[in-house]
């Protein structure tokens, strides 16, 4: 088991109270408002940036540099977190991420601009993983949930916002404005961290994973590539092309030798011992599912709905804010009720319910459909996620040692990482493959010449200014191709049903990591004096609900 030093007792003890959480609270949320919502600002503005910096061979990387950088950076940070402290980690990734954006937005060519995207990627990492983890530093998990609901409903308006802010700065001021907006938030999350963030920091004597890291960063990259292989390569998935098959090979081995590496050395990048805690293993599960048909649903409804309605780059964004809403008000309500009730499987169980429910409900998408039906199904798509995503991140934190908190973290969002960036891979390539066959059909059938268009030079439009029947034609294509996809996603969601009803339930510590790690106390009255906090007491919070003479053990401090 890793332990991290506790406060020396020559330092100030950190006292929690009340103003000083939310402050932190406040910090936390601006930074991470920044790294979620690069991940999807840049996207509508790419035809644009593509024009401007002749670099349409490059188009790919801009997206894929920045979702690498942040699956490598979260297992990192987690890790160096918990064994230095969060302090200083957080202010280099504010740094970093709002540094690079500074040079994204002056970036004259392609080359340059991915490379201060991979940059933006290694701090938005950070910003995520340290964020989640300096929340259960500070607070209870008894007292979590009305925290991890607004952080949890935060990426649900960064997803939805980033194309509709991109897509209204680059028509308006310029795409550059999509990387200068971060300077000013960036500039005044780091000062109010740096004033905020009183957190303990200190060094450790345990020797750095330098061959996890290695295995880690080379597997993931080797995943991504293969999964976004479609969008790099002209020839499309080739695999007597010898770049694909050894890019497969060397993968394979990386991920071998992680594992192997990962059980040998003393202070593991991700200690596998963790997949032996139940709520850990499922949790991380759960995530990566989620990942997979979370981002693969909302990969290609853009799309879809600028072809049907004609909506331009804005506008569609403002159609996918009642998914933004569905997933703001069930991330708060059920983030509150946890509070209170201390209570959380039902919340994951029922969310995926919804989730497949809402999948289900898509795949009858058609091309003349009403939006306010539309609007009702995605509403429910967002509701579902809600209830899962924070969730089942309370879950693992409860579970597991105070002083792997940040580990634990960073890997359960590392998979879930890995799973969106498989899922969106693949569910492109299902809905691609079927949108060529369907409008070569539609193509085959038209009039030469009808309306000058081609499968290849297709834009919304293109599309709503063609004569009829070709105009319902296509529609009807992207939807065809669209609807059915949704199926390859439900099996997904059901096996995280199924791993849901396995979730333990724990008891809610009422005891911050801080604390428990003896670094903080909550009580002002004893910060002249550090209070131990005895082991019976965290350790009679992890009591298993499914049945007499069960426990999980959660790894708790001491045992």
């Amino acid at each position: 088991m890793s332990s991290a030093p506790a406060a020396a007792p020559d330092k100030p003890v950190v006292v929690l109270t009340q103003r000083t959480v939310w402050l932190i609270f406040g910090a936390l949320m601006a930074s991470m408002f920044l790294s979620s919502l690069d991940q999807t600002i840049v996207g509508t503005a790419m035809p644009t940036i593509v024009g401007e910096l002749n670099g349409v061979e490059h188009q790919g990387w801009v997206v894929t540099a920045y979702i690498l950088a942040v699956a490598i950076g979260m297992p990192l940070y987690g890790k160096f977190g918990d064994l230095m402290g969060r302090r200083w980690p957080f202010l280099v990734a504010i740094g970093l991420f709002t540094l690079a954006s500074v040079g994204a937005a002056l970036s004259q060519n392609m080359i340059e601009l991915v490379l201060w995207r991979a940059l933006q990627g290694l701090g938005g990492g950070g910003l995520m993983i340290l964020s989640q983890s300096i929340i259960a530093d500070i607070v209870p998990a008894s007292e979590r949930g009305k925290y991890m609901g607004p952080l949890g409903a935060l990426f649900g308006i960064s997803a939805v916002l980033g194309p509709l802010l991109g897509g209204w700065l680059t028509e308006g001021p310029g795409w550059r404005w999509t990387f200068w907006i971060n300077l000013p938030v960036g500039v005044a999350a780091f000062v109010v961290a740096w004033f905020a963030l009183k957190l303990p920091s200190h060094r450790s004597s345990r020797p750095v994973d330098w061959g996890g890291i290695v295995t880690m960063a080379v597997a993931t990259t080797g995943i991504v590539l293969v999964t976004s292989w479609e969008s790099l390569s002209s020839s499309g998935y080739d695999w007597t092309d010898w770049r694909l098959s050894g890019l497969l090979v060397l993968t394979l081995a990386a991920v071998a030798a992680f594992i192997l590496v990962e059980t040998r050395v003393a202070e593991p990048l991700i200690p596998l011992r963790l997949f032996k805690n139940r709520t850990f293993t499922i949790t991380t599960m759960i995530g990566l599912v989620l990942g997979m048909g979370m981002f693969s649903a909302m990969a290609m409804i853009p799309t879809f709905l600028q072809m049907s309605t004609g909506a331009g780059v804005t506008e569609s964004g403002w159609l996918m804010l009642p998914m933004m809403a569905g997933m703001m008000l069930t991330s708060i309500v059920s983030g509150i009720a946890i509070s209170k009730t201390g209570k959380y499987k039902a919340y994951p169980v029922a969310g995926l319910i919804v989730v497949a429910l809402a999948m289900v409900w898509l795949t009858g998408l058609t091309g003349d459909m009403s939006m306010w039906t539309f609007g009702a199904m995605i509403f429910t798509l967002g509701a579902g996620m809600g209830l899962v995503m924070q969730t089942v991140v309370l879950a693992v934190q409860n579970a597991v040692d105070p002083h792997e908190l940040g580990t634990a973290t960073s890997s359960n969002n590392f998979f879930r990482e890995i799973g969106a960036a498989v899922g969106s891979a693949l569910f492109t390539t299902i809905f691609t493959t079927r949108l060529t066959d369907n409008l070569t059909e539609v193509f085959a059938g038209a009039p030469a010449g009808a309306g000058g268009a081609g499968e290849a030079s297709l834009t919304p439009g293109v599309v709503q200014s063609l004569p009829e029947p070709l105009k319902s034609g296509i529609i009807d294509a992207y939807a065809d191709a669209l609807a059915p996809s949704f199926w390859y996603l439900v099996p997904l969601v059901l096996v995280g049903l199924v791993l849901a009803f396995f979730l333990p339930v724990i008891k809610l510590s009422d005891v911050a990591g801080m604390v428990a790690r003896g670094e903080a106390v909550s009580d002002p009255a004893k910060a002249g004096a550090l209070d131990e906090v005895p082991v019976d007491a965290v350790a009679s919070d992890v009591v298993s609900d499914d049945g007499p003479g069960t426990r999980e053990r959660a790894d708790i401090v001491g045992s």
